[in-house]
């Protein structure tokens, strides 16, 4: 299973921030990893979210640690943060049998803390046919994972959709919103909705 770094990022010097982006370019490289998310538009209804948003793709969870711990990204975390503020988590791939292979153009990105399991089992139920109506594909859902920076919730979860159009209609849609009542009612959530990024 692939693995993933998420990141929120709320940049307070772009001119320092540049020399960050330069930096990381090498140990990306280096351990295969590919954006999947890379700012672009995107809608917070729900929820904490920064000015930036990120996701990164690798071969494997135990990589996309392995970047993150490489002494060259660490170098490039040196001219990171004090240019910036960030939450990052490091979390493993969901293996649904889609893969993610097939470029989306449009991410939910959520954080979700389970108040009532049971309750939240109702609303896994009820997500389902809102979602295959769209054409979700989940690619992070729940697995490992690691918060090395800032804060994240318990609970991480990537979903792919054809199109941002795609992603925003499927979470405007009745059946969402419908299955939505349940999910407040058993977690608290950060959702945001976000365009792929085009290379």
């Amino acid at each position: 299973m692939k693995g993933y770094w998420i990141a929120r990022v709320d940049v307070t010097d772009p001119e320092r921030y540049k020399a960050y982006v330069a930096a990381n370019a090498a140990p990306f490289a280096e351990y295969g990893a590919r954006f999947l998310v890379r700012g672009g538009a995107f809608e917070n209804p729900e929820g904490a979210s920064r000015a930036r948003n990120v996701v990164l793709e690798f071969d494997s969870y135990d990589t996309a640690l392995a970047c993150y711990r490489s002494s060259a990204y660490q170098q490039a975390v040196a001219l990171r943060k004090p240019a910036s503020e960030a939450d990052l988590v490091i979390v493993e791939g969901h293996d649904d049998g889609t893969g993610s292979d097939t470029a989306a153009g449009g991410y939910w990105i959520g954080g979700i803390d389970v108040r009532d399991p049971e309750g939240y089992k109702t609303y896994l139920a009820a997500d389902a046919e809102p979602f295959a109506a769209a054409g979700a594909r989940f690619i992070v859902r729940g697995g490992r994972s690691e918060n090395p920076e800032g804060g994240a919730r318990a609970r991480i979860v990537v979903i792919a959709f054809e199109s941002y159009a795609a992603a925003l209609g499927c979470y405007r849609s009745p059946g969402y919103q419908a299955a939505r009542v349940l999910r407040e009612a058993a977690a608290d959530s950060d959702i945001i909705i976000i365009e792929g990024y085009r290379p």
